[in-house]
Parts: C-alpha cells; sequence; structure tokens
C-alpha cells in the first residue's frame, strides 16, 4: 500500500517492519489500528499536478562558494538523450525525528519528493548512525535527500525530461538551514563534517536551494513521526484529495 501511494501510512509500517523477524505479544494490535486507518482513508489518492511551482519569491543568495569548493558544477551524464518538451521543476521536503527508536537511539529520515505538483517518491528510514542531537539527525537526513535528488534528477536525465537547473529544497530545522546556506558557518561536531559538506557542496553546485519552512507546514512531517490525524490533516489532505495545490502547502505558512 505504500509503494501503490499511501505513503501516509510508511512512517507507521517502517516502524513495526523493525519486528517482523521477531514479532512479540501486543505487536497484532498496532498492525490492526494501521489497517484500519487504510480501509477508512480508501478513497485518498494521489493527484497528478503538472503546473509547475512558482519559486519568484524566493530571495536569491549570493555566496562564493568558490573559496572553498572551488568551481563547482553538477555532474551531469554525457549519454543521457537530448530533453525533450518542458521543463518540470523538483520540490524536495525533508525532516527528521530525533531518538525515533527508544532502544537503540536512532533517528528518522523522512524525505518527500515532487515533480512539478505531483508527489513521485516518498521515503522514512532509521538513520545508520545514532546521533546525540537534533542537530546531527537533521543534517544526516538532509544528506539523504540530497544523494536521493541526484538520483532522481540522473533518472529523469536518462528518460530524457528536461529538468530545472535547481531543484528546491525544504527543512523545518533552521539551524541546518542557515548551516547550509552561509558560507562563513562554523561546524563544531567533526562526526557531522561528511554530512555537512555534502550539502553545501550541491548548494554550491547551484542545482540544490536549501528553504526554511515552518515545521507544522512540512509535509515530510507525516513520514518522520507517528501522529494524530488531527495534527496533520492540513498537509495531507491537500497531496491525498487535491484540496488546493499541494505544493502551496508550506509557502502559505
Amino acid at each position: 500500500m505504500v509503494t501503490l501511494g499511501c505513503y501516509d501510512a510508511q512512517c507507521a509500517v517502517m516502524t513495526m517492519s523493525s519486528f517482523h523477524a521477531a514479532s512479540r505479544f501486543g505487536h497484532l494490535e498496532p498492525l490492526k489500528r494501521i489497517c484500519g486507518y487504510l480501509m477508512n482513508t480508501s478513497d485518498y489518492k494521489l493527484g497528478f499536478c503538472t503546473h509547475q511551482p512558482d519559486y519568484s519569491d524566493i530571495p536569491v543568495r549570493k555566496q562564493e562558494w568558490f573559496q572553498f569548493y572551488g568551481d563547482v558544477l553538477e555532474l551531469l551524464p554525457t549519454d543521457a538523450p537530448e530533453p525533450l518538451g518542458k521543463h518540470v521543476t523538483l520540490t524536495h521536503y525533508v525532516d527528521a525525528n530525533l531518538m525515533h527508536d527508544i532502544t537503540t537511539g536512532r533517528s528518522v529520515t523522512a524525505c518527500l519528493h515532487f515533480i512539478n505538483g505531483t508527489p513521485v517518491e516518498w521515503y522514512s528510514k532509521k538513520q545508520a548512525t545514532v546521533e546525540t542531537a537534533t542537530y546531527g539527525s537533521e543534517f544526516v537526513a538532509a544528506r539523504t535527500c540530497v544523494e536521493q535528488i541526484i538520483d532522481l534528477r540522473t533518472t529523469l536525465r536518462y528518460l530524457g525530461v528536461n529538468v530545472n537547473p535547481k531543484s528546491y529544497m525544504f527543512g523545518d530545522n533552521k539551524s541546518v538551514v542557515n548551516s547550509s546556506t552561509n558560507l562563513y558557518a562554523k561546524l563544531t561536531k567533526r562526526h557531522n563534517m561528511l554530512s555537512f559538506h555534502h550539502v553545501c557542496e550541491a548548494i554550491a553546485s547551484g542545482y540544490v536551494d536549501f528553504n526554511y519552512l515552518l515545521g507544522k507546514s512540512n509535509p515530510a512531517d507525516v513520514l518522520s513521526k507517528h501522529w494524530a490525524y488531527d495534527d496533520v490533516r492540513s498537509t495531507l489532505l491537500p497531496v491525498l484529495h487535491q484540496y488546493g495545490d499541494p505544493l502551496l502547502i508550506g509557502n502559505n505558512q
């Protein structure tokens, strides 16, 4: 069901899948609740929105990134076919949930990817490392999102799609967004260094524009936490019921 488009159930399914090899007494009740939720929301559907989002109001940051990364550019495939048709714009939402797994202390990375106004890929998975602060878990999530952006942009180019030179990534951790977009940001924790530089280099290359939005307006929040329906209704219905423009979920607030 998650593969078919019920991304709103992915976080719960991901959490329960941790126990499928050795299930215990009490695990059946949450599974019943997941199935009950899917039955009650069986009328949900993903619509196709082909219009391009308007990000003209996002300020252009001019930083001299070449001081650190040189004249870095996006790596483009040399054997991709010539792109045809109209441009498509990619939008990406990223979030993390610190210490999602109280047994191991691992956080969760959540990513939601749009092509124009249509959600095409969703991701919710426990992180491979134990982060001790929200800042670290959010940076790991941002790095994962950038890697998925590279994969999605490359796949579309091999399919002959005319991809907009810049993808727009939104996250709800202001410290991470500011650190990634500020040329002279200081990093005090060395174990976050590779995630930090990977995100910064993508921004320096020009194919990723990282921006901040409020946590309550971030649709990726559905993929990272266990939630009550009323808490996420405002971000869920525009995508799964097409009540308005799904890409204006965070930008209108």
